[in-house]
């Protein structure tokens, strides 16, 4: 008679042992022989050495089948135990498993096309509408690299940047104050990691919540990067955490041209020439151009043959190709000219397309 312990090292306990250790009741009454008990991640096994070690073999399948699924079910375990592969409904497209062993695919065929380009690139830049999957597919890929030990982390970021509204100070330390952005991330996150892995993952290191504040100086190897709703970076934020990357890593680029938080993130570099206008079709929607002037001393803003100070919402006026709103004086604001442009005058003149029809 020996002892033998096992360490499931892939697999999540909370799954592999079942609900009120029924899994582990089955293998029980299977062996009769063998006194099996699970504390943890360890299962400890006493008995004959012939049959430690073919339930040894048995226990490795499982666990590699709970890790690759994310369920375990009487009928799996009853098939390995009688030396027989379980059925396997193949899944088309298919990235990952998720929780209670759901299918996470690539549905559509841009999610297809994502894919294929993760193959063959380190870098990819994945541009979508709300509710296009760009960010779900993103982290169902990066948990799929993590399990096939292709990446040792997960590093996500996203922009601090509320949805319309502010919402002031936050209480807490850094990742108290940082989690209410990172919501979504955290919400794929659990669709596809059990809560205690997840939980063990976070404490560890394995998955990394880092703001894109304090991404300076560092350089992530061995990882999968994703920066999230990116079309609110600046363009020294973008620049900063493109060169994040380390050797064997990848990156995720994800965001929605068609939003846009700020003027800064639309028109980057852009150099303007006498008589041309800016195209500023989202401009309206968005921006206050106290906000986007912020930085500006003695701006003027003429439209139609009056003059408005920086208070005044550039989508109440509406310029036209032949009546344009006028930005000038903006010679003391280098970050915004640097984003926005101008002309020799130090002008910025602005029409809504919308009007041009």
């Amino acid at each position: 008679m020996i002892e033998k312990i096992i360490e499931l090292e892939v697999a999540d306990p909370t799954i592999f042992y079942g609900v009120n250790n029924s899994n582990i009741r089955l293998i029980k009454d299977l062996y009769p022989k063998v006194k099996i008990v699970a504390r943890g991640t360890a299962i400890k096994i006493h008995g004959d050495e012939e049959e430690i070690a073919l339930i040894e073999e048995v226990i490795g399948k499982l666990e590699k089948y709970c890790a690759t699924y994310n369920k375990l079910t009487e009928e799996v375990i009853i098939d390995y135990i009688k030396g027989s592969e379980p059925k396997i409904q193949v899944e088309n497209n298919l990235i990952i498993y998720g929780i209670s062993g759901k299918p996470i695919t690539a549905r559509t065929p841009t999610q297809k096309k994502f894919m294929a380009a993760y193959e063959k690139n380190d870098l990819i830049f994945s541009i979508g509408p709300a509710g296009s999957g760009k960010t779900y597919i993103a982290i169902a890929t990066a948990v799929r690299a993590l399990k096939n030990k292709e990446v040792k982390k997960i590093v996500l970021s996203r922009p601090a940047v509320e949805a319309g509204e502010k919402l002031g100070f936050l209480p807490g330390d850094m990742k108290e104050k940082i989690d209410p952005y990172l919501q979504p991330l955290y919400d794929a996150l659990q669709d596809m990691i059990p809560g205690a892995k997840l939980k063990d993952y976070m404490e560890n290191g394995i998955i990394q919540i880092a703001p894109l504040a304090f991404m300076r100086g560092r350089t992530l190897s061995d990882a999968f990067i994703i920066l999230d709703e990116a079309q609110n970076t600046t363009t020294q934020q973008i620049k900063m955490f493109l060169t994040r990357m380390g050797e064997h890593s990848k990156i995720v680029v994800t965001g929605d041209m068609l939003s846009y938080s700020d003027a800064t993130t639309m028109f980057i570099d852009t150099q303007i020439h006498d008589n041309e206008f800016i195209n500023c079709d989202r401009l309206s929607a968005f921006v206050n151009s106290n906000s986007v002037l912020r930085n500006c001393e003695n701006v003027t803003i003429r439209y139609n043959g009056e003059t408005f100070n920086n208070n005044i919402r550039i989508e109440s006026l509406k310029g036209t190709s032949d009546n344009p709103i006028v930005i000038e004086n903006l010679t003391t604001s280098e970050e915004y000219t640097t984003h926005i442009g101008k002309n020799s005058q130090g002008e910025v003149k602005i029409w809504n397309p919308a009007d041009l029809v």
